[in-house]
This record gives structure tokens, C-alpha cells and sequence, in this order.
């Protein structure tokens, strides 16, 4: 039985370590698969959009009380910040220890076209705060939005037995695209994340999942985290991921009002891979540029930014460049470094989107603890 309940994600994972390898082997060829991972990743956004609706008007009008629905916000609002602030912490104090720039050179030249923005995020957002007023007017059709909750995770059911090709065929061209980058170019930078990003993934994770329930928390956590830790990093989409996490999360003992409001907001707002890619790519740049990355006003301000870069990163492939635009406008570096940034985005994408993805998860148990002591 625990085999069976564990298969399909086996097939998942193989299907993202042969896409790759595939990708890898084969090279530039490999990007005639793209349509058949991009028909996947598409028929997921599309599902996304009424789970959304659904899961979270469903959950705020099952609450009742405009008090536990004030109390959810809150100590969501306090658990995200907590988890920021600590995996920005975390990283300064890696990149202290360990510059990520220390030996790189590059040649900086503007960027060939113009920066452009994503409106997807606040879509989903605007999203989410329709779907909780509707969940708080909506009483009186609770089972009509408890219906089309059930109506569109079994459609992801269905869509889900299309994900080995569609895992395998967008992973392949995501490393036939990366892969000379990944073996040459940034590749102190990549090890660092990828090292770092694991060890705060292991640890701070079971700290957080400990903090929630203590040994049962992390047993919960780790026995069910494994489908949305590999729908984020095959789909490199925190928005692609919602439907994998809602059902991880709900394995993991936290009620629906909880876990349907906090993983559709986590996927815009929550964003720990992110923070640590910030800290990073701040860092980053001024070993580059040849500046002092110390002081308490310099590392503060760091902070703050990092923690604005994993609010502001787009819930798709690959995020935009808001985050990189953001740090640029802050210190006040040349539109030229753009690309060296924007190059690191691509790089950490698959690991940054996992941490993402997962920290929505342990987040959602530590805000059950918190909500229902």
C-alpha cells in the first residue's frame, strides 16, 4: 500500500531526471518537445484560475466568523515575514563566508530590449480577494462552491495523468537551454544557491515543521511533500504548483479554511527561494562591481530588499524581472548588470520555485497551530 501511494511521484521524479538527461545529451534538438511540455504547464494555469475561485470562497464561507477569517490574514501575514526575515538572515550570512562573486568578470552591455512586467501575479491576487469577499457573502451557495472545488481538483486528477510527458518534455528543453550556463558560466554562484538552498530546505524546513507539531509535524511534512516539491521544480511554476500543494497540505492535517486560503496567497506573496536568490543577487553584485558588501545599513537594506524581491517575483517560469529591476533601482546599479542578474534568475529557477512552492506547505501547518492551538 505505502508503495502505491508513493508510485506516481516515483514516476514523476523519473520523468524530470530523464527529461534532463535527455535534454542534456541530446541538446538544441531537444526543443521540439517544448509544445508538448508547454500544452501541460498551460492546461494547469487554466485549472488554476476557478481552484482558486472555488477552494477559497469555499473555505472562508465554511469559517462563519469574520474573527477566525481576521485571525487566518494575521497570523499569515506573521508566519510569512518570519520565514523571509529568517531565510534572508540565513543567507547573508552565507554570502559573507562565501562571496558569490569572488573570481567573476564580466562584460556588462545593456540589455537589447525593454523590461517588461507581468500581470499575472496581481490577476491572481485580485483573484483571492474577490474569492474571500465571495466567501464571506456566500453562505447561502456553500455546497454550489464546495462542488466546483471537488469539480476542478478531479479535473487536475485528470490532467495529472498527462504529467510524465508533460514533466519530461519541459524539463528537457529547460536543460538543453541552461546547460552550457550551468556548466560554465555562474558556476559559483549556482553551487552556492544549490548547496545553501538544500540545507535550508532540510533543516529550516523541519525547524518550521517542528515548531507546528513538533515530531508528528515532521513526519506529516516530509511524508507528503514530495508531489508538490516535484510539480515546482519540473514546472519552475509556483502558480502551476497550487493544486500539487492543496492536496500535500491537506494530507499534512491542516484544515481547508487554512490551507486554501494561505497556498493560493503563499504563491504570490510567500517566496523564501526567492529571498535567498535576493540576497544572492545583491551580493552578487557588488563583489562585480568591486563594493563592500558590509556594514549594518548596507545589510540591512539587503534584507529589506530581498524580502521585497519574494514578494514581487511573478508566480510563473521563470518570474519576470521585477525582482532583478527592484535591486537595480535600490543601490542604484547601471541597467547593464541587468543581464547578470536576469542570468542568475534562470539558473536558480528550479530549486528557488521548489522552496517557493514547499515553504506555502510548512507554513500552512504552522498557521494551524497557531489559528488552532
Amino acid at each position: 500500500m505505502r508503495w502505491a501511494k508513493h508510485f506516481f511521484p516515483i514516476i514523476l521524479l523519473c520523468s524530470v531526471l530523464l527529461g534532463g538527461l535527455t535534454g542534456y545529451l541530446v541538446g538544441p534538438e531537444v526543443g521540439r518537445l517544448k509544445p508538448f511540455g508547454d500544452i501541460f504547464l498551460k492546461l494547469i494555469l487554466t485549472t488554476v484560475f476557478p481552484l482558486i475561485f472555488f477552494s477559497v470562497s469555499s473555505a472562508i464561507a465554511r469559517i462563519g466568523s469574520f474573527k477566525k477569517v481576521g485571525k487566518i490574514i494575521f497570523y499569515t501575514a506573521g508566519v510569512f515575514i518570519f520565514t523571509g526575515v529568517v531565510a534572508s538572515i540565513y543567507t547573508l550570512i552565507i554570502v559573507k563566508i562565501f562571496p558569490p562573486a569572488q573570481g567573476v568578470y564580466l562584460k556588462l552591455t545593456a540589455p537589447e530590449s525593454k523590461i517588461s512586467t507581468v500581470s499575472f501575479p496581481n490577476i491572481i491576487l485580485v483573484l483571492i480577494i474577490i474569492s474571500i469577499l465571495v466567501g464571506m457573502v456566500g453562505k447561502s451557495f456553500l455546497k454550489f462552491l464546495q462542488a466546483g472545488e471537488v469539480i476542478f481538483m478531479r479535473v487536475f486528477s485528470i490532467i495529472m495523468y498527462y504529467a510524465p510527458i508533460g514533466f519530461f518534455c519541459y524539463f528537457a528543453v529547460l536543460v538543453s537551454e541552461l546547460g552550457t550556463q550551468l556548466m560554465h558560466s555562474y558556476m559559483r554562484v549556482t553551487i552556492i544557491y544549490y548547496v545553501f538552498g538544500i540545507i535550508y530546505f532540510l533543516v529550516g524546513f523541519t525547524f518550521y515543521a517542528y515548531l507546528a507539531g513538533r515530531l508528528e509535524g515532521v513526519k506529516l511534512f516530509w511524508k507528503n511533500v514530495f508531489l508538490p516539491m516535484i510539480t515546482s521544480i519540473a514546472t519552475c511554476s509556483s502558480a502551476a504548483s497550487i493544486p500539487a500543494n492543496l492536496v500535500a497540505t491537506k494530507a499534512m492535517g491542516v484544515s481547508p479554511e487554512i490551507y486554501e486560503t494561505v497556498v493560493p496567497l503563499g504563491a504570490i506573496i510567500h517566496k523564501d527561494g526567492s529571498v535567498i536568490g535576493g540576497v544572492i543577487k545583491i551580493a552578487f553584485l557588488f563583489g562585480i562591481f568591486h563594493l563592500s558588501f558590509s556594514g549594518v545599513s548596507v545589510l540591512l537594506t539587503a534584507l529589506g530588499v530581498s524580502l521585497l524581491v519574494g514578494t514581487v517575483m511573478g508566480a510563473i517560469p521563470s518570474g519576470g524581472m521585477l525582482g532583478e529591476v527592484l535591486i537595480l533601482s535600490v543601490y542604484g546599479f547601471p541597467t547593464s548588470a541587468l543581464i547578470a542578474i536576469a542570468a542568475i534568475s534562470i539558473i536558480i529557477d528550479p530549486l528557488a520555485t521548489m522552496l517557493n512552492v514547499t515553504g506555502n506547505s510548512v507554513s500552512s501547518m504552522m498557521i494551524r497551530r497557531l489559528v488552532d492551538p
